[in-house]
């Protein structure tokens, strides 16, 4: 059971390194799921992602701060599935995208590609919050 439950983790820190999205999956007013593709960097012990003020997941985290992640799974779904359980708690500490430097790295293409430029970015995704991993399951 322990040697299953290191190759999980070895594997989940090898897709925090390599995908560019994370699925969120909140819970809305009527207590559906409602997940979506975000960016994300992993900083410290957490998951760190930015979001527009007005967005519907920051009144859902507010509400119901229990939250899920997964990764998209590979063709083979009976492999390389991770899904982690967290608590979301918005982050007014962050600094903005623009002076996140590993934030940057990986996104400064798909932010450019948006057609902004990173303090553009910064002033539209402005809310920073972190999903704290509580659970981690997958096969």
């Amino acid at each position: 059971m322990k040697d299953k439950k290191a190759k999980l983790e070895s594997k989940a820190r090898k897709f925090i390194k390599q995908e560019y999205a994370i699925w969120l999956t909140t819970i809305g007013s009527n207590l559906a799921p409602q997940p979506r593709p975000v960016w994300f960097i992993w900083d410290k012990d957490s998951f760190l992602i930015f979001s527009q003020p007005h967005a519907l997941k920051l009144k859902h985290i507010k509400q119901h701060p229990n939250v899920s992640l997964h990764f998209n799974a590979d063709k083979t779904i009976d492999q390389d599935v991770i899904v982690y359980g967290g608590i979301a708690k918005i982050d007014t500490s962050v600094p903005p995208v623009h002076k996140l430097r590993a934030y940057l790295k990986k996104y400064k293409a798909g932010i450019e590609a948006r057609g902004a430029t990173a303090e553009q970015f910064s002033q539209e995704y402005s809310v920073a919050f972190r999903v704290t991993p509580i659970s981690l399951r997958g096969w």
